[in-house]
């Protein structure tokens, strides 16, 4: 009450500063709270945790001294009610105009030492009228005592320092920021002297899959032997099953590179003895070993480089509607994103989602309630950020139009003076991208693969029942013949969007395209320019005509003559979705490995029907292929499983029963004494915890009951490998259980099976794995009426077109995306910060496409 006096109290003493000796005392109670930043703490002093509010804006950004989170003036409060947090650093950047000189001009320019924020600098910064200048200060809750820095002499050492640590700390998305992913990787100690073997080897541009799985995606090229083989897990659910490190551990062959990234400047490389992702300076002649020429893609046949020739200027020109006088638009849902470096596909994806009814109600429409449960660390919540992220691109906060004044010399002014508006998603890509190698570089990445990673993390952290991403979940009924017995088989699983192939053949200008190539060979021989390009126009007809074209299945195992045999695939809808997501499959390698984009235009309907493809279940006359897997191989000299002995006698003398330690030890991967504890702990509950190790046969193979028919169902116990390590993800065992029961023990399957099962299971296990059989069955029986299935939102197969998204360029991991979204009965464009009424949109030039369902 005595400081209360002195200084006044409630917000009447917000500007009052306290004398020399009162400060100190006034701080006395709160000096336990105020900490100095460590190594490795974060300070978020640019941007708020809840909002997109920052020193820029009017009411500044307040800086906890104990978490180091920034809050805007609408959020502080809230902050300072949960934690109980009272001093906060003020941070406030002030725009001003500059003083004139005698002759009416602006000063000569000179450094502005009034600049002592370490923050991003807006780009009018250097403008001829107006300067910046930064204000600090403490502000004390809940009373906002205010004491202005710096001020040394009456502040107590510690927050003197602590007040300086934060002013410098530098920003915490430093490892996000533009080119810094390449500096900080370091040349492998191996690739000056790797030696690689000859042995024929020749690595063809696609087709690749795991030399000891199945697996198709996340394959690494070993770079001594050629090998193929798959990457590990990662907390996405992405990922692999761990050959290619299995293989270093055999073979000691220490550099892999990512195959599909490969380009012209450079692979993902990782030496698994070092553990880390390297550099090699010799990486071209490295792949030149195994038949991939990278540095072909540098230069085209004719001797011109890449940027001597622009045989895709009008691509880039029609999708930006370059050359055309757009007008900008302002408010609510006409809000930019800055690119933060090759961020444009995560941008147009957002934007997309965010102009989906049920996303804005999920995060904006529950956005107190978001706010007012997220954790401590809001930074680190993905609704929090989401709701933040809805916020910005839908309150109009952030997009407002320049003033005006009536008068014309004000007009030309207000117009220089820096707009503020648009969001910059760096908090929320840094939340995102957290852990996956591709997302968290600053690379340009697939739009396509960033929507379903996004998906992904929806399904995982969505709040209650109400989950948006259920708009697009939607099931595709496979149906595989045998073609030598005609026998069939009928499954089904979930997707999220439509993948739609691009049929070159039926090209409705080919003579066009003949021409074109001939005169474009000309050019070159001639080493004169290219001529005008001539794109291929496909009819949209016939791509979806090739969607619904049987596929021949690779290495199909008919259990009608329990042999390989030849087998095609169909793929049709079980449901439809409430939002259908059309992706056109553009990209794809050249026979001469260089990554190539099919530059086509397709006549992409506004209105589009496809009931036809709706699926029909097992028809009169088709007889099912039996329900029998294929042979198990078991090596001739299996080898024992490589278990860490000396983990196991730690564990064991911790008082574990030896064999559980045994399993833990096996079940982690002989990662050390402390992970295999950690297995036990989330295991000793278990009826056999202590039960000795049992191994399969081969490769996880050998699954109890494999040989009796109905293999399928409750005799099928799910390989305890596979278990381990979808409990290591965080699931619990029996939901690890049912989920590869329900999926043919297939891993990749079950986890897509316990994103989509999100709902806590209320049935015993005995009556869901019978509901389990029964619907893999059943194919036609919908999920939404089963309480174990997906949740789906069927209903009619039309489609009005929404939005779409655009790339520009030669491959995924070049070039520039856009967006065009429909709103209020007209078409605009987001093109990063930049937003614009349409005046042409390209339609036929998109990547992916959004069309919501017309209600009957």
């Amino acid at each position: 009450m005595e400081r209360a006096a002195l200084l006044g109290s409630g917000r009447e003493a917000g500007s009052a500063v306290a004398m020399a000796g009162d400060v100190g005392e006034l701080l006395v109670p709160y000096m336990p709270t105020v900490r100095v930043p460590k190594t490795g703490d974060r300070v978020y002093k640019a941007e708020c945790a809840f909002s997109y509010d920052s020193p820029d804006s009017e009411g500044g950004l307040y800086v906890c001294m104990n978490t180091f989170l920034g809050f805007g003036r609408e959020h502080v409060e809230r902050h300072y009610r949960k934690t109980g947090q009272c001093v906060y650093m003020h941070l406030k950047r002030h725009v001003k105009e500059k003083v004139t000189g005698a002759s009416g001009g602006a000063l000569p320019k000179r450094r502005n030492t009034k600049l002592f924020l370490d923050l991003e600098c807006n780009g009018d910064l250097n403008n001829d009228d107006y300067e910046y200048e930064d204000e600090a200060k403490l502000v004390i809750f809940p009373d906002h005592y205010e004491i202005p820095l710096p001020n040394i002499e009456e502040l107590p050492a510690l927050v003197t320092i602590a007040c300086d640590a934060v002013l410098s700390a530098k920003s915490p998305y430093r490892k996000q920021d533009p080119d810094s992913w390449e500096e900080e990787l370091q040349v492998s100690k191996h690739a000056n002297i790797l030696v690689q073997m000859d042995n024929g080897v020749r690595i063809p541009p696609s087709g690749w899959k795991c030399s000891k799985c199945d697996l198709r995606e996340n394959l690494w090229l070993n770079l001594t032997d050629g090998s193929i083989l798959c990457g590990k897990w990662f907390f996405d659910g992405s990922g692999g099953n761990g050959h290619a490190l299995e293989h270093y551990k055999e073979m000691g062959y220490p550099l892999a590179v990512k195959l599909g990234t490969i380009t012209p400047d450079g692979a993902d490389v990782y030496s698994f003895d070092e553990e880390e992702a390297v550099l090699d300076p010799h990486i071209a002649k490295h792949l030149a070993h195994f038949g991939i020429d990278m540095l072909q893609m540098h230069v085209i046949e004719n001797g011109l480089r890449d940027n001597d020739i622009k045989p895709r200027v009008s691509e880039w020109e029609v999708i930006q509607e370059s050359g055309m006088k757009l007008k900008p638009m302002f408010g609510p849902g006409y809000t930019g994103l800055k690119n933060l470096g090759n961020s444009c596909y995560v941008n147009s994806v957002l934007q997309a989602l965010f102009n989906i009814p049920e996303f804005q109600r999920a995060y904006v429409g529950n956005l107190p309630r978001i706010f007012d449960y997220s954790p401590l660390d809001p930074t680190q919540d993905f609704n929090t950020q989401m709701a933040k992220l809805g916020h910005g691109l839908l309150s109009g906060q952030y997009s407002k139009p320049p003033m005006k004044s009536e008068i014309i010399e004000q007009v030309m002014k207000e117009e220089q003076k820096p707009q503020h508006n648009g969001i910059s998603p760096r908090m929320f890509k840094a939340l995102v991208s957290k852990g996956h190698p591709e997302f968290s570089s600053n690379r340009q990445q697939d739009a396509h693969e960033f929507f379903l990673h996004l998906i992904n993390l929806i399904e995982r952290n969505h709040i209650g029942s109400e989950n948006p991403s259920d708009v697009f979940r939607f099931l595709v009924e496979e149906r595989t013949q045998c073609c030598q017995s005609r026998k069939v088989r009928y499954t089904e699983r979930v997707d999220y969007l439509m993948q739609l192939p691009v049929a070159m053949e039926a090209a409705s200008n080919k003579d066009e395209l003949i021409a074109y190539e001939l005169k474009r060979r000309e050019a070159e021989a001639a080493r004169r320019p290219p001529p005008e390009l001539v794109r291929a126009k496909i009819p949209f007809s016939a791509c979806l005509q090739a969607f619904s074209e049987p596929d021949n299945v690779e290495d199909f195992w008919s259990s009608a003559l329990q042999a390989k045999s030849a087998g095609v695939k169909t793929s049709r809808f079980a449901s439809f979705p409430e939002y259908l997501v059309v992706q056109i499959k553009k990209f794809t390698f050249g026979l001469d490995w260089i990554p190539k984009k099919l530059d086509v235009s397709i006549d992409m309907p506004e209105l589009l029907d496809i009931n036809h493809l709706r699926a029909t279940g097992l028809q009169p006359g088709e007889e099912e292929l039996p329900d029998i897997s294929p042979p198990i191989i078991i090596p001739e000299d299996p080898k024992a499983p490589d278990i860490d002995e000396s983990s196991v006698m730690q564990l064991a003398e911790m008082g574990f029963p030896l064999e559980a330690c045994r399993k833990a030890v096996y079940y982690t991967g002989n990662m050390g004494a402390e992970v295999a504890f950690n297995w036990i702990i989330a295991h000793m509950e278990e009826p056999d915890f202590a039960e000795p190790l049992l191994i399969p046969g081969y490769a996880g193979a050998a699954f109890p009951g494999a040989d009796k028919p109905g293999f399928a169902g409750l005799d099928n116990q799910p390989p305890e490998e596979m278990v381990a390590i979808i409990a290591s993800m965080g699931f619990q065992r029996n939901i690890a259980l049912r989920a590869l029961r329900a999926t043919n023990n297939n891993l990749e399957h079950a986890l897509d099976w316990i994103f989509s099962h999100p709902e806590p299971e209320k049935a015993n296990e005995a009556s869901s794995e019978a509901m389990d059989i029964e619907n893999h069955v059943n194919a036609n029986l919908l999920a939404e009426s089963d309480p174990e299935g997906p949740r789906v939102k069927d209903g009619s197969g039309r489609y009005e077109l929404f939005g779409f998204i655009s790339h520009m360029g030669t491959s995924t991991m070049s070039g520039h995306y856009v967006c065009h979204l429909k709103k209020e009965g007209r078409w605009v464009i987001y093109n990063d910060l930049k937003v614009c009424a349409s005046e042409r949109p390209p339609r036929e030039l998109g990547y992916i496409y959004f069309y919501r369902r017309i209600s009957s």
